[in-house]
């Protein structure tokens, strides 16, 4: 899957930090080592950056909130318990994030159209480096479309989204970031894809680029496009 890139690029991590797991490294930051937390930091800083850049909108801003998190972070190691450390700073990127939005009266808008936006599966098995140029070339321009229809959702649905099918979380883990019971992380993920589909279906162009993509990989797209909007699996609460 592609993402968006820091416009600074990114350091790789150490290598002591490839055979650290995320449990040892919190265990050691919260023993006050701060080269362990900063080996998380350079683990997670750019999936927590890629998400407050989906949020905000504005890569100085995202920067800002990243930077934030991972103070908050450092400030809060100690009450870190058990779980998923991934899920807890997406918990609080997305909290600084939506904190920042409400401090500027500013909503998210425009679109990123240098990023990938993965939505069904289909999208997240097929990197660049398994497809023909023409597919890849199909996607990247069928990702304005799914962008569109991404930035259309809800917030709450926005958020699944992204979380799921764009930073790859399983649904126990957005269930932690978004403080939300299991069932409403598949409610609302369900609404959001047949919203989706619906928005591709019903715009001939993105159709059209769709059915292309898949026919260039092999894949039978009447299905998927013209699947009708799920019912909800449980009620959103």
């Amino acid at each position: 899957m592609e993402v968006l890139d820091r416009p600074d690029g990114h350091a790789p991590l150490p290598a002591p930090a490839a055979t650290r797991d995320d449990d040892a490294l919190v265990r050691a930051s919260q023993a006050g080592d701060l080269e362990a937390f900063n080996l998380l930091v350079l683990r997670h800083e750019r999936p927590v950056f890629n998400v407050a850049l989906r949020l905000l909108r504005d890569v100085g801003l995202a920067e800002d909130a990243t930077q934030d998190t991972f103070i908050r972070a450092w400030q809060n190691i100690r009450t870190f318990q058990t779980g998923s450390v991934r899920s807890w700073l997406y918990k609080i990127a997305t909290n600084r994030s939506y904190d920042m939005l409400r401090a500027s009266a500013r909503r998210p808008a425009g679109s990123l159209e240098a990023e990938i936006v993965e939505i069904e599966p289909i999208w997240a098995s097929g990197g660049a480096g398994d497809e023909s140029p023409d597919a890849h070339a199909l996607r990247r321009e069928l990702s304005i479309y799914l962008e569109r229809a991404l930035t259309a959702l809800p917030d709450d649905q926005r958020m699944v989204v992204l979380l799921v099918d764009v930073q790859g979380l399983d649904y126990h883990e957005v269930a932690e970031t978004m403080g939300i019971a299991l069932g409403t992380v598949k409610s609302r993920l369900s609404r959001a894809r047949a919203k989706i589909r619906r928005a591709l279906a019903d715009d001939a162009p993105a159709r059209e680029l769709f059915e292309r993509y898949l026919r260039l990989e092999g894949e039978d797209a009447a299905d998927w496009v013209a699947a009708p909007v799920a019912p909800a699996m449980e009620s959103d609460r």
